[in-house]
């Protein structure tokens, strides 16, 4: 089956997923070094999410790089190399992504896991 073409529809009749990449495709027309996102897989399905990974993986092929602040964790690690985690305002952690989900104080202020446990 052949994609249809979203160039001529209004951007407010778009899936949610479609205006994402609308705005990542407004953004790399200004073809940054440096791009930051903010949120950006929020509010997606799982295989949604799945399709913006993938589209920001070829991004990062391209030579961009990307800053992602999200609070989707499993889209960070399915791609990033570093994960720094903030909290009030403080540095908590950072590194490999799975060995900073690991730490003890991340898994307790965001996932509810005594530290002990």
């Amino acid at each position: 089956m052949r994609p249809r073409s979203q160039g001529n529809r209004l951007a407010g009749t778009l899936t949610l997923l479609d205006r994402k990449r609308l705005e990542l495709a407004r953004a790399l027309a200004t073809q940054p070094r440096v791009l930051l996102l903010d949120e950006v897989a929020g509010g997606l399905t799982e295989h949604e999410c799945v399709a913006l990974v993938d589209l920001i993986r070829d991004i990062r092929r391209s030579g961009v790089s990307i800053i992602w602040i999200e609070h989707v964790v499993h889209a960070l690690t399915a791609l990033v190399d570093r994960l720094l985690v903030l909290y009030g305002g403080g540095f908590i952690g950072g590194g490999p992504p799975h060995d900073v989900i690991a730490l003890s104080r991340c898994a307790r202020i965001y996932m509810g896991i005594p530290a002990d446990a």
